[in-house]
């Protein structure tokens, strides 16, 4: 197995966001020392990890120069934003060829919040048309790779912005999660992804006039202590009164949690020998750290499944349908992949469900608190089974097989996003093919607090692997 990554002797090393920004405040490196050192990793690496999909590099030359806002925590590292989200004077092309490369005229909420991290954008990076599948892959291009082994995927939605993060290009990157889209990667690449409460962030425009909000902003880090800090800076930029506040959280806590672990799929098919080992072992490693881990059944049913997948082919319906009207006069739906027409299909065969499962789903916030009545935390693997290679994912494949792939691969992570409940996918586990694999961890609406103490305490016991070992 080959890995693509570009840590080198320079200025980056392998620091992670908050180490690049103490060089640069120290004066032991300056702005354009490090977004120089990025770009050449970038250019090293990215022929091959196909991670990138618009290039701002010129601009941020020029923004290495400017002055970061006041208390920026991250003033001058290099960074990448995913292309479903506004930059001014970045096309945002969602991923697909139907969207024509049109400059945003102005930044979107999460983009002023994700740069009042004082975070220089170097570019906009990939995710599958319209993301909405799990593998980064593409019928008109090449796909973005697993910097781990080039012939997996890289997860997604935020697919490109884990495989260069991963791979060393920048220390964070924008991400954000309808259904898994943080996490995903995050488990295929070896990160930390952290799913926030609902609008714990600001909210990505493109859920403005959905009927439920299931997208989170956020970041994917190689670090615990890279996510706690984005958070706390994101959050004293926009506060969110009506949410706990969670502060800056810089280590592990030392009361005990109640861990419920969940070992069984939503289909009932057993998990992968690899995935049940590593789900194991970690918590006995939880259990030894003075948790109490006690099993519980699977906290969704066949309905909610049903539900969320019949949202799912609405969300696809209104980008294939109205893509004129939601996206750009100018959508081309000639050049929708085959993988959204045939949900925008599955959604006319189904549509008069759609009513009943946004009611359901909206009910799931209430069903998700409950199950934290009598625990404190939910561990379970972030996936049906392992990474898998490019290709079982891909959106030319046909539909139906496709749509059953996914099915039984993204098999957890959609509560969080229907239910607005936080999680958090953290490397510590690894195939038997010496891949990353993520564990995913869940609390109680508000509570990023507590998945960040545990994942401190984690990191500190079982230190993630790194890929330049």
């Amino acid at each position: 197995m080959t890995r693509i990554h570009a840590f080198t002797d320079d200025v980056l090393a392998d620091h992670d966001a908050v180490g690049v920004a103490a060089l640069i405040a120290s004066g032991e490196a300056s702005r354009s020392e490090v977004l120089e050192a990025a770009l050449a990793r970038l250019d090293r690496v990215n022929p091959t990890l196909q991670g990138i999909s618009h290039d701002d590099r010129a601009r941020a030359i020029v923004r290495a120069e400017e002055t970061s806002p006041d208390g920026a925590p991250f003033a001058g590292v290099p960074s990448l934003i995913k292309n479903n989200t506004d930059v001014k004077g970045l096309p945002t092309q969602q991923g697909s060829a139907a969207v024509p490369p049109e400059p945003a005229e102005r930044h979107e909420p999460f983009t002023e919040q994700f740069l009042s991290t004082g975070v220089n954008v170097l570019g906009a990076t990939t995710l599958p048309a319209f993301g909405l599948t799990a593998s980064t892959e593409f019928v008109d291009r090449e796909p973005t790779r697993n910097p781990w082994n080039p012939a997996y995927s890289s997860g997604a939605s935020s697919g490109g912005s884990a495989a260069l993060v991963a791979a060393g290009v920048v220390p964070i990157a924008h991400g954000n999660d309808g259904g898994g889209s943080i996490r995903i990667p995050a488990a295929a690449c070896g990160l930390v992804g952290l799913k926030t409460t609902r609008h714990r962030l600001a909210p990505a425009k493109e859920m403005a006039d959905a009927p439920l909000d299931i997208v989170a902003n956020g970041v994917l880090t190689r670090s615990v202590r890279d996510t706690a800090v984005f958070l706390a800076a994101a959050e004293r930029h926009r506060p969110v009164p009506r949410l706990p506040k969670v502060g800056l959280v810089e280590g592990p806590a030392a009361r005990r949690l109640r861990v419920g672990l969940v070992t069984e799929t939503l289909g009932g098919a057993p998990l992968d020998a690899d995935s049940l080992r590593e789900l194991r072992r970690v918590a006995d490693l939880v259990a030894s750290l003075g948790h109490e881990v006690v099993e519980m059944p699977i906290p969704v049913d066949a309905a909610f499944e049903r539900h969320f997948v019949q949202y799912w082919r609405t969300l696809a319906f209104s980008l294939d349908y109205a893509g004129r009207f939601v996206l750009s006069r100018d959508f081309d739906r000639s050049r929708v992949d085959p993988f959204t027409h045939g949900l925008a299909r599955a959604f006319l065969r189904t549509f008069w469900r759609t009513p009943g499962a946004i009611v359901a789903l909206k009910r799931s916030a209430r069903t998700y608190g409950e199950i934290f009545a009598d625990r404190d935390v939910v561990l379970s693997p972030v996936l049906g089974h392992t990474t898998p290679e490019l290709g079982w994912l891909d959106p030319g494949v046909e539909f139906d097989v496709a749509f059953e792939r996914l099915r039984t691969y993204v098999a957890y992570t959609p509560l969080n996003n229907a239910s607005g409940g936080p999680a958090i996918s953290l490397p510590l586990g690894r195939t038997s093919t010496d891949l990353p694999l993520g564990l995913h961890f869940s609390a109680d609406h508000g509570d990023e607090r507590t998945l960040l103490e545990l994942a401190f305490e984690l990191e500190a016991a079982a230190p993630f692997a790194r890929i330049q070992d």
